[in-house]
């Protein structure tokens, strides 16, 4: 299963699970792989953070979707800074590729794209300074 891509521990185990071992065994088994370099927490969040972003998603979506996969926010925070102001550019480039030059005119449209981003995982404090900046660059 490692051959292929990076797994969390709880993907792991619950991949083990699903193919009938015994709890006893996947627990001796990761702490093997782990021992041997094979399994880690760390390097399997930096290729999902990685693969996430190029794909267009936000910080919040992130974080929540490593929560699910089960690692911690120690971990997490390791690899994503929600005030780092890279996110305001990768935001930018999801709304122009999604949206184009169209800024939105009207409270509607407006909400519309919010809530298409708030989607992809940017909090509304980054779309609200996104929709500003571009407002500021329509005048």
């Amino acid at each position: 299963m490692l051959a292929r891509r990076e797994h969390s521990e709880k993907e792991l185990r619950q991949k083990l699970l699903t193919r009938g071992l015994d709890v006893e065994d996947i627990d001796v088994a990761i702490e093997q792989l782990k021992k041997e370099g094979l399994q880690s927490e760390s390097r399997y969040t930096e290729a999902f953070v990685h693969d996430r972003v190029s794909r267009g998603y936000g910080p919040c979506r992130i974080i929540q979707e490593l929560k699910q996969k089960g690692v911690g926010d120690e971990i997490s925070e390791e690899y994503i800074d929600e005030r780092d102001p890279h996110w305001i550019e990768r935001l930018a480039e999801v709304h122009k590729r999604k949206y184009g030059d169209d800024i939105p005119q009207d409270y509607k449209e407006q909400a519309k794209q919010s809530r298409f981003l708030q989607y992809r995982g940017f909090s509304s404090d980054q779309i609200h300074r996104l929709f500003k900046r571009l407002n500021e660059y329509d005048d």
